[in-house]
């Protein structure tokens, strides 16, 4: 009987630890190759809506302003966005450089942008009527664009979900007695059904953000990896689409194959990200203005010049940047958004080539003051982007000399004289041994951020 005993215990054991463990397996070579298409990208748009739009006052208005289900209800009963048409998103999204797109299925709120047979919180059953994921899916694609979804892990509306310190009713004595039986496992079986339908009924889908895990912190309720049986999450994810890529918010970072990479939010990384002191894939999420849903009356938008070079910052640390629009309740993006895409987009038309594929410059190329730098591995080019144009025509670029072939502006394919013979003091000159010198004109080229591309040797 003891061994017998022993045997259950033992089995019981494993069976414990090997639901901890991810079934997915790859090698970092093809995991370089599966998330090819993604580095070479660098450049992709968020898209948050839903029924908050109709508030526009941000994506978080439930949770900021304490409103009960009964009470959010209004925005569920008049959603119909009359205007809606994802084509016009798609030609937007592409004119403006970007190459893949991640839209909201289901934020925080709960609500569903399609028909899912789980919920009857849900597109189909507002005034508007349509799945919505399936005319945006086509669109995006149409314009050989990649799409991701967004699934928040977080629902403030379901009925099994357990409130937490994020939850709009958490401070509620009335509400929080009434949910104190709920059962989370209710919820995640929910969360799986869902993410099945969203990974089987749209095609091949290129990347999935769960958002997010926060545990426990000072007393107050979070949820992480145990709430949210990641590692279960996680292996259903996979094994439905092994070529996905997805974020690092299941709260499995220790664990091998539960995220693909980092995703700093609404700061710039001082340089390339690590983890346990390597190198790793990364994104930085980032928004126009302060908020991610539509926002009628925020004003704090980014112009067009300090999104380019946010953009190209993030690619100068081996980056990526996915920048959010907020469409509006009718469906039609914010005029301030077009204004900047369409900036973005008039830049990107000459400068792609010091953004695609490129990464950060190799460590033997310091780079110069008021400049950012990237670099192609494959076609051997640095790009130094110039944020002040220097005004008497000279460029330094210390450590460059004897590595340049060519050079030349990028927006006209404009020649970028090299000029060998130094014409400066004999007390500099101790200090030029390395250093090349480009003659630019005096006159800055007219674009938002001129480029110099250097063919290498």
């Amino acid at each position: 009987m003891k061994k017998i005993f022993l045997f259950f215990v033992i089995f019981g054991i494993f069976m414990s630890l090997s639901a901890e463990i991810i079934n997915f397996k790859e090698t970092p070579s093809q995991k370089e190759k599966r998330m090819e298409w993604w580095r070479k990208a660098r450049f992709g748009m968020f898209i948050h809506w839903g029924l908050y739009s109709l508030a526009a006052r941000h994506e978080w208005v439930k949770r900021n302003e304490r409103m009960s289900n009964q009470e959010y209800r209004k925005y569920f009963e008049h959603f119909n966005p009359d205007l809606y048409n994802p084509v016009e998103w798609a030609r937007l999204a592409k004119e403006a450089g970007m190459k893949y797109v991640v839209i909201t299925a289901k934020h925080h709120e709960g609500f569903c942008l399609w028909d899912s047979k789980y919920t009857e919180y849900k597109v189909t059953n507002t005034p508007y009527g349509k799945d919505i994921l399936k005319s945006f899916v086509k669109a995006f694609r149409k314009e050989g664009l990649r799409v991701g979804f967004y699934y928040s892990l977080l629902d403030w509306h379901h009925p099994d979900y357990i409130p937490d310190r994020n939850h709009p009713m958490f401070e509620n004595k009335d509400f929080m007695k009434k949910a104190k039986n709920r059962d989370m496992n209710k919820y995640v079986r929910y969360m799986m059904n869902q993410l099945t339908e969203l990974l089987t009924e749209y095609g091949r889908i290129s990347s999935l953000f769960l958002d997010y895990s926060f545990p426990p912190k000072n007393g107050k309720r979070g949820k992480g990896r145990n709430d949210w049986q990641s590692v279960k999450l996680i292996n259903l994810v996979r094994k439905l689409q092994p070529w996905i890529i997805v974020d690092d918010r299941l709260d499995l970072l220790d664990t091998p194959g539960g995220w693909d990479y980092r995703t700093p939010e609404q700061f710039m990384p001082r340089r390339w990200i690590t983890y346990k002191g390597k190198k790793v894939p990364w994104e930085t999420c980032q928004t126009f203005s302060g908020s991610w849903g539509y926002y009628r009356d925020e004003y704090t938008w980014k112009s067009v010049r300090q999104l380019i070079i946010m953009l190209i910052e993030t690619v100068s640390k081996g980056g990526n940047l996915l920048l959010n629009v907020g469409p509006t309740a009718r469906g039609t993006f914010d005029k301030r958004a077009v204004d900047r895409l369409k900036g973005i987009g008039k830049w990107m038309k000459y400068h792609e080539r010091s953004i695609y594929g490129c990464t950060e410059a190799p460590r033997e190329f310091k780079k110069p003051d008021n400049c950012l730098l990237t670099y192609n591995p494959e076609t051997k080019r640095l790009y130094v982007h110039i944020l002040v144009w220097p005004p008497l025509g000279r460029l330094f670029l210390d450590g460059f000399a004897g590595k340049v072939e060519y050079a030349q502006l990028l927006n006209d394919a404009s020649e970028v004289q090299i000029i060998n013979e130094p014409y400066w003091t004999v007390v500099e000159r101790k200090f030029s041994k390395d250093t090349l010198v480009l003659k630019l004109p005096i006159k800055k080229p007219p674009v938002e951020i001129p480029v110099i591309e250097l063919f290498l040797k």
